[in-house]
């Protein structure tokens, strides 16, 4: 791809890499009212204040933004291909994006940036950077504050984050809960990373440990022959049964109620066993925001121990997706895909 490369400040203690994808965060309204990608490279015309910042920064943007709906495999190989060719270069990198997917896409770059030991931080933006009351200047500095953060020459975040309304959150653990106000990220099942306020509050206990020796090593290889089939009271037989019997497919995250538990009907329960009879992964993952899948607290989810249904504990939905495509694209081994569904790789689940 020709990417559009930008300096913005060439002087400065660190140097950060802006990532520009695309989304609400770098749109302009034009004549007839409607939202418009406009040219990320005069970004400091809409934040000065990124002068001030005593910091290195360049933009590297993608030829055509794209709107995070659109988000596919291709893109998630394109951001960790520019981190991966410009790693030695930067001390951190943030990325913008759009809200819809980009909990899928900080889960994915989780898996994909193996050894990563400096911050990559995606943030975007509810309101256009051009409207007076957008959160995209606030969201931008704070995740290049982030970016930056260092203590004795050791960065202060070594892992995938996302930062949205004052909060930095693991990029694996979140979820877009909220599409009409500024806190529309949350991470129910694990506490933030860091907090803005006067001053940035970083939660020492939840941060990845910095390891010096981690070499960055991209893995790119991914599988998209995985479905999501969300269970809902008096779903048709035919409904589920399209999704498990599917030839191409080979693993399917199972959307249960509650704790991981799915209906007791004697043709589910043989759909799901055929499908992993057949070789096909089926993850348990729950609907409930905060939700724990525990496999075997009711009669309900008893029999899914029993035929093969695998437990992804507390796992998020966009972090269960994208693993599934990391793992069933990069084992082969049986046993070894069924030990890294289950297990946390990146600190996705506990």
């Amino acid at each position: 791809m020709n990417y559009k490369i930008v300096n913005i400040n060439s002087s400065g203690n660190r140097s950060i890499l802006i990532i520009y994808t695309g989304g609400t965060f770098g749109m302009v309204r034009d004549e007839d009212g409607a939202l418009t990608p406009f040219n990320f490279g005069k970004v400091v015309e809409c934040i000065p204040v990124l002068k001030n910042l005593n910091l290195k920064l360049t933009v590297i943007s993608f030829p055509i933004p794209i709107d995070s709906s659109n988000v596919g495999i291709q893109d998630w190989k394109n951001m960790a291909y520019i981190i991966e060719e410009n790693y030695m270069q930067y001390d951190g990198f943030v990325i913008l994006h759009g809200t819809d997917t980009m909990a899928y896409s900080s889960s994915m770059l989780s898996y994909m940036l193996k050894g990563l030991n400096k911050p990559v931080i995606l943030t975007g933006a509810q309101i256009p950077i051009g409207s007076l009351r957008s959160d995209a200047r606030e969201n931008l500095i704070a995740a290049l504050e982030l970016a930056s953060a260092e203590q004795e020459g050791i960065p202060k975040i070594s892992e995938v984050g996302l930062y949205f309304n004052y909060k930095l959150l693991r990029g694996n653990r979140s979820q877009k809960l909220r599409s009409s106000t500024f806190a529309a990220f949350d991470s129910e099942n694990y506490p933030p990373l860091a907090e803005m306020g006067i001053n940035i509050a970083f939660n020492n206990s939840a941060l990845k440990k910095h390891n010096t020796k981690a070499n960055l090593n991209v893995s790119a290889t991914l599988n998209p022959n995985i479905s999501l089939l969300k269970l809902f009271p008096g779903m048709p037989q035919h409904s589920a049964s399209a999704i498990l019997s599917e030839s191409k497919t080979r693993g399917v995250v199972l959307e249960t109620f509650g704790s991981g538990n799915t209906m007791k009907f004697e043709w589910f329960t043989k759909a799901l066993k055929e499908a992993i009879d057949r070789g096909k992964y089926i993850l348990n993952v729950s609907q409930c925001v905060g939700g724990e899948v525990q496999q075997g607290k009711y009669e309900t989810s008893k029999m899914l121990n029993e035929i093969g249904v695998l437990s992804g504990n507390n796992i998020t939905t966009e972090a269960a997706v994208t693993k599934m495509m990391f793992v069933l694209g990069t084992q082969t081994d049986k046993d070894k895909i069924r030990r890294m569904l289950t297990s946390p790789i990146a600190g996705e689940m506990d």
